[in-house]
């Protein structure tokens, strides 16, 4: 009986596994903010913090985006919204990536997407202020690293002074990007197979 529910147990927890979303934050880097689009500047990027529950204390790689154009709203508040398209891509540098799945030497290009739909600008501090606090928020999807195509959300806090805003450009505070990893049909199957195992083995023993 212990063998059935323990082949029973992990054939319901490989699928829950399978479908574990991967969890991606960054911060600081610069930006270009105009009617064009949002987009991190050259040499600027986001600084990568962690990655799927992995985290070193230092620079992981960088998060760098941008946008399509202006489509509504305005850019001195309340609200503003862009154009999908453009790109969103993390890339992961350093040690650390040895430790991923097929442990992948140099820079990594973890995820390489762009985003769909409306990208939603807005803003969070009061208005007048003299330092202001967006809030960037769009869908995602693109491809991973192992090569599977997944689709995402992401949410970036950018900050600035007024005069700096009303120059085209600003600060990135915090990010935070979550990617849903779909289950793989193998191991869907995997999981089915393993129930019927245990369904043999049942079987087995009510008639012994």
């Amino acid at each position: 009986m212990r063998r059935v529910f323990l082949l029973a147990l992990l054939a319901l927890a490989l699928p829950i596994a399978a479908w574990a979303d991967i969890i991606e934050t960054n911060n600081y880097g610069s930006i270009s903010v105009s009617s064009a689009g949002i987009y991190t500047t050259a040499g600027h990027s986001a600084q990568l913090t962690s990655w799927a529950g992995l985290s070193t204390g230092t620079t992981m790689g960088k998060v760098s985006f941008s946008t399509g154009a202006m489509t509504g709203g305005s850019l001195s508040g309340p609200s503003a919204t862009f154009a999908g398209g453009g790109s969103f891509d993390v890339v992961g540098v350093g040690a650390w990536t040895h430790s991923l799945p097929g442990s992948p030497h140099g820079p990594v290009a973890l995820f390489t997407g762009s985003f769909v739909g409306p990208v939603t600008l807005t803003l969070t501090s009061p208005p007048g202020k003299l330092n202001l606090t967006w809030t960037l928020t769009g869908d995602l999807v693109g491809t991973l690293y192992t090569g599977r195509t997944v689709t995402g959300t992401t949410t970036q806090t950018i900050f600035g002074t007024a005069a700096q805003w009303t120059g085209g450009t600003g600060h990135l505070s915090v990010g935070n990007s979550t990617f849903a990893v779909p289950e793989p049909g193998t191991l869907g199957l995997l999981g089915t197979g393993l129930v019927g195992i245990a369904g043999m083995f049942r079987r087995k023993l009510i008639g012994a």
